[in-house]
């Protein structure tokens, strides 16, 4: 059977093993030492509904995030669009000028 969870000494945090290398894979990912060690603290004190509750939450944070950012690069984007709109009928103005 597996072994238990690694707890700190003064018992507040749990010591989880770290790999030097990223997961190139979700299934290599699952199975990397510091997710498993999360797995199985989770699981042995039944802690299921609570690590559920916290993950959405901060998945929840991430799309925020990410649709913020989104916005707001899409808000520069105009920004910079506008800018160049009006230089663009003085390069008009001034094109007609020199044909004359």
């Amino acid at each position: 059977m597996a072994e238990k969870v690694k707890l700190s000494e003064d018992g507040s945090s749990i010591d989880f093993v770290q790999s030097d290398s990223l997961p190139s894979s979700m299934k290599k990912f699952r199975q990397s030492p510091e997710i498993e060690g999360f797995y199985r603290f989770v699981y042995e004190n039944d802690l299921q509904n609570e690590a559920f509750e916290i993950l959405d939450q901060i998945v929840e944070r991430r799309k925020a995030a990410r649709g913020s950012s989104k916005a707001s690069a899409a808000a520069a984007k105009k920004a910079a669009k506008a800018e160049a709109a009006p230089a663009a009928p003085v390069k008009a103005a001034v094109k007609a000028k020199t044909k004359k």
